[in-house]
């Protein structure tokens, strides 16, 4: 998930990995699944013609509708992005199965309802190879505030499902009995392993979109939030919150070296050396080991 923001334009910019124009549009194969309740707004005829900046502003409108609506934390960063990316082992997905992947994860994180044309306004852009953004105005109609309580555990829990029924790779591999004879299916070699590891390791430490940077952004805005504060506890809860943004910068550095290390690990699957064959003794240590 990334940092919530005030308009939509900064999300749609780093899903399609280009800046959103009002010259290019968006084809049948980018968007690959929207709100309900744009079908009465702009008939699927007319969603053909709209360009990148025309979709922000469908995103954008409801901000723009209820001035005065806030979050519970009184602040007006209304739009949602998370995006969803395939394992290096993962084979490629056609149009709709990453349509129903957006479905499924709106449904999930409580940003969509089926059937439900007052639910929030969002799109699935699937714009960058094996990946997928998901994008949301989390203002509903009426000017009420979406609530998504246990975001984490539930969108985690509906990834896994999804790889379950579309035959894709888990994060990790399945702790099992070190007696149990694995598929021949799922015998890798450790070069293999470690690389699949170092690999997911890095993405979560990853400093431009890793998790651990977007959870540390944000515990570094409440710091600011907190310090800008009169209150006389403002200062101090910000220091104790930067110590922590510090604690998450040092994990991620600790992470990166894991994955240094991961990567200059030899396959140790392969045939070792032979051991050299002990010469016999010479005739000086005959001689010595005589009494």
């Amino acid at each position: 998930m990334h940092t919530r923001s005030p308009y939509a334009t900064e999300a749609l910019t780093e899903a399609l990995g280009r800046p959103v124009s009002d010259q290019e549009g968006l084809t049948g194969h980018t968007a690959v699944a929207h709100w309900p309740g744009l079908e009465p707004v702009a008939p699927d005829d007319e969603q053909q013609l709209w360009t990148s900046q025309d979709w922000a502003d469908h995103l954008d409108t409801p901000s723009w509708e209820y001035p005065r609506a806030t979050s519970p934390r009184k602040d007006r960063f209304a739009i949602w992005h998370a995006d969803v990316r395939l394992a290096l082992g993962d084979r490629q997905l056609t149009g709709p199965e990453w349509s129903e992947i957006a479905h499924r994860l709106a449904r999930a994180v409580g940003i969509a309802t089926p059937g439900d044309t007052r639910s929030c306004r969002w799109i699935a852009v699937q714009a960058q190879p094996r990946r997928l953004d998901l994008i949301a105005n989390l203002i509903l109609p009426g000017g009420t505030w979406t609530s998504q309580p246990g975001l984490l555990l539930r969108l985690a829990a509906e990834c896994r499902r999804l790889e379950t029924a579309l035959s894709l790779l888990g994060p990790l591999p399945a702790r099992s009995s070190p007696h149990a004879a694995a598929p021949p299916a799922a015998v890798h070699s450790a070069a293999e392993t470690t690389g699949q590891l170092a690999e997911l390791l890095h993405q979560l430490a990853d400093e431009a979109t890793g998790p651990l940077v977007t959870g540390r952004g944000l515990v570094e805005y409440a710091a600011h939030r907190l310090g800008a504060l009169p209150h006389a506890y403002g200062p101090a809860m910000e220091h104790q919150l930067g110590w922590i943004a510090r604690r998450l910068y040092g994990i991620q550095q600790d992470l990166d070296a894991v994955v240094a290390d991961l990567a200059a690990t030899p396959d140790r699957t392969a045939q070792p050396p032979a051991l050299p064959v002990p010469r016999p003794p010479t005739a000086s240590a005959r001689t010595l080991s005589t009494p």
